[in-house]
């Protein structure tokens, strides 16, 4: 379960090497296999940017969804939070980080003498 939750879907057959060097790549087949041995219909994960915040992959069977606006202050993503309710009827709230003089700078910790 760790392989699908930290890699990321891929138009592959099977498994493949990561570019990012940590985890893999997978498919739809192994998604597929995962579903049916486990019998659910959908996996949801994060850990992989997606510039609109959430997204599908294998005729909705894997949910990406990523909750950090603007990531690292530079990519200019929105974030999604998911809502599944009681029905599983699927809801989306979209957000943009907030306007840089509404949320100022990050504060930086003074460097310790000993690094100096």
């Amino acid at each position: 379960m760790c392989d699908l939750l930290w890699s990321d879907p891929e138009d592959i057959e099977g498994w493949g090497i990561s570019p990012r060097g940590a985890g893999y790549l997978f498919g739809s087949d192994v998604v597929t296999q995962f579903n049916a041995s486990n019998n659910i219909d959908t996996i949801c994960r994060a850990h992989q940017l997606v510039m609109e915040g959430y997204k599908w992959h294998f005729n909705e069977t894997v949910l990406t969804v990523w909750s950090a606006p603007n990531y690292c202050y530079r990519c200019g993503n929105v974030a999604a939070i998911f809502e599944l309710d009681e029905h599983l009827r699927k809801n989306y709230a979209i957000f943009e980080a907030a306007p840089s003089e509404v949320r100022g700078e990050p504060t930086r910790k003074p460097i310790p003498e000993y690094f100096l």
